[in-house]
């Protein structure tokens, strides 16, 4: 009969494999005989494979652990950040609700972003040429958490600029009256993106509105006139009106409404921000902008996030 001690499984193996069972291939199994009976030893191989799967399980324990640990954090901080919101008497912000009304023989489609807090004013966010009120959802959503409703319409006319600001004013008068999105507000302010902003500066007189904010505006001279539209009602507007501007380029008809800086009356401020694109005054704005009118910056989008804030903390006061 054999006789051996037992040994760590390295010792085991090697000894084995010399002692009793000659040449062995080391990755097999093989036998020795113990008290007149054979019994089958693993090989190395598998002894081997145990060690790397244990080691393996130690690490999937030690991943497991980590885990556990950050999820236990996150529960935590998540929890705090809830209490704080209940101390100070905040509020996550609604969802914008989309609806449809009839304004000035028009069915509009449109966002509303319900105010956070208190409601300081309303806001009226219009679009640009081809565009649609989503492009401007990040800025709506910006200042109802400033305690502005905000609304993003679908302007119902493609080219046809005062039917557009027709459409605006019936909805600034329905604002005032209240009872469709909220109680009565008594200040509007409008603010309009390229197209968008020429439409939104000939409703700027509309009883009620008290400021008008053009995001790199467009303008134009319509058929059978002589002046150009956006030019011309500058020079009569007496809202104070906050003007962001991009440098000339092909997307805002080279600066075509850098004029109304000289022609309103009650300009506020006209800010050019340099090295802008017509895509920075959107927001959110999407691939097909960026091709056709250059890439944006998080910085000159922040500058235009910022001007509408200042807007907002000189007119809803």
């Amino acid at each position: 009969m054999a006789r051996f001690l037992p040994r760590a499984p390295s010792q085991t193996c090697g000894s084995l494999r010399g002692k009793a069972a000659g040449q062995h291939h080391p990755g097999r199994p093989y036998s020795i005989r113990v008290f007149d009976r054979k019994v089958r030893q693993p090989g190395c191989g598998w002894v081997q494979a145990n060690r790397e799967a244990a080691a393996d399980n130690a690490r999937m324990e030690t991943l497991i652990r980590h885990a556990r640990q950050a999820c236990t954090a996150l529960v935590a901080t998540t929890a705090a950040m809830v209490t704080m919101a209940v101390a100070d008497g905040s509020s996550p912000p609604a969802p914008a609700r989309t609806q449809v009304h009839a304004l000035d023989g028009h069915s509009v489609t449109m966002d509303v972003y319900p105010a956070v807090g208190p409601v300081r004013g309303a806001a009226i966010l219009s679009h640009g040429f081809t565009r649609s009120r989503r492009t401007l959802a990040g800025h709506a959503q910006a200042l109802a958490d400033a305690g502005v409703l905000a609304l993003t319409p679908d302007l119902p006319c493609t080219f046809d600029f005062r039917c557009n600001a027709r459409t605006l004013a019936a909805l600034v008068g329905s604002l005032r009256a209240g009872g469709i999105f909220s109680a009565p507000v008594e200040r509007v302010m409008l603010v309009g993106f390229s197209a968008g902003g020429l439409s939104s500066l000939l409703a700027a007189d509309t009883p009620g509105v008290v400021g008008f904010v053009g995001l790199d505006p467009f303008d134009r001279t319509m058929s059978g006139e002589v002046e150009r539209l956006g030019l011309t009602a500058a020079g009569r507007l007496r809202t104070e009106a906050l003007l962001l501007r991009a440098p000339p380029s092909r997307c805002n008809a080279e600066a075509v409404a850098a004029p109304w800086g000289t022609a309103l009356p009650a300009l506020w401020r006209d800010e050019l921000i340099a090295g802008a694109s017509h895509c920075d005054f959107e927001s959110p704005t999407d691939w097909m902008c960026r091709l056709a009118c250059g890439e944006t910056d998080p910085a000159r989008q922040q500058r235009v996030r910022q001007g509408l804030l200042d807007a907002v903390s000189r007119w809803m006061r």
